[in-house]
């Protein structure tokens, strides 16, 4: 497959962030029995050997949701781990003529999911990964808290450029209440690591967030600019961070169809 080059930037002595060409991040968590590698973005770099070129400790993947950037680097595993509603969503990018035609081209597959939900807990040895569902960006959207690290791992559902335009999100009055659902883990985290993410940002980043995709249900939209994407053009409605926290980037917005309020 095309190469694009892999950053792989240690966070702690434990957490790696993995950075395939600014296209989408994934993660790597180092426990004291197991290591779980958390997306595996585009395929286009073998993940497994740069997990081993650190660790050779045995390897749990978990899919934070089923979008390719997400999912495609399976293939160099045997396994991974998604939510069940996400089953049809990942399975009909896998089937893409062009990622198959690809994957054969250099005898590579897609591994079978298997399911992981709500309230599961991975243990990798003296860390633990509890899943939370957060449906929204996609009905089997998941995060993921270290709690030994009181960090949250949140693939695209929570991020600075959070993506609603898609078929299959939810409606962003329904993704209101999901969140509201998780509002409780600001007590247990106080860092995010996103999707797309180069570094840490501060746990407050949800409840912004939150507040910015409320801002388009209660109409405050007047300042919302055109987006384009592949699908179309939408809108762009920015949101304000906090003063006084850290974040990875300063400027954040919620695309989305007026038609999906």
């Amino acid at each position: 497959m095309d190469k694009l080059e892999l950053f792989v930037k240690q966070l702690t002595p434990d957490i790696y962030l993995m950075d395939e060409g600014h296209m989408a991040s994934g993660y790597f968590v180092i426990g004291e029995e197991k290591v779980c590698v958390i997306d595996t973005m585009n395929g286009l770099n073998d993940l497994k050997k740069a997990v081993r070129e650190v660790t050779d400790k045995p390897i749990v993947v978990v899919n934070t949701h089923g979008h390719p950037d997400h999912i495609f680097g399976n293939i160099y595993f045997d396994e991974a781990y998604l939510d069940p509603k996400d089953f049809e969503l990942a399975e009909s990018f896998a089937k893409l003529p062009e990622f198959l035609t690809e994957c054969e081209k250099y005898g590579l597959k897609m591994p079978p999911f298997r399911a992981i939900n709500e309230g599961d807990i991975i243990d990798i040895g003296g860390r633990t990964l509890e899943v939370f569902a957060l449906p929204g960006h996609t009905p089997g959207s998941i995060v993921l808290l270290l709690r030994e690290d009181r960090i949250l791992f949140t693939g695209d559902a929570i991020n600075h450029h959070l993506w609603m335009q898609l078929d299959g999100c939810s409606s962003l009055n329904e993704y209101v209440k999901a969140l509201d659902n998780i509002v409780f883990l600001e007590d247990r985290a106080d860092l995010i690591l996103h999707g797309h993410a180069r570094d840490f940002d501060d746990i407050s980043l949800m409840r912004c967030m939150r507040n910015g995709i409320k801002e388009i249900c209660d109409g405050k939209t007047s300042e919302d600019k055109p987006y384009e994407w592949f699908g179309g053009v939408g809108k762009q409605h920015s949101f304000s961070l906090l003063e006084g926290k850290t974040y990875s980037q300063p400027d954040s917005v919620v695309c989305y169809v007026p038609s999906n309020i």
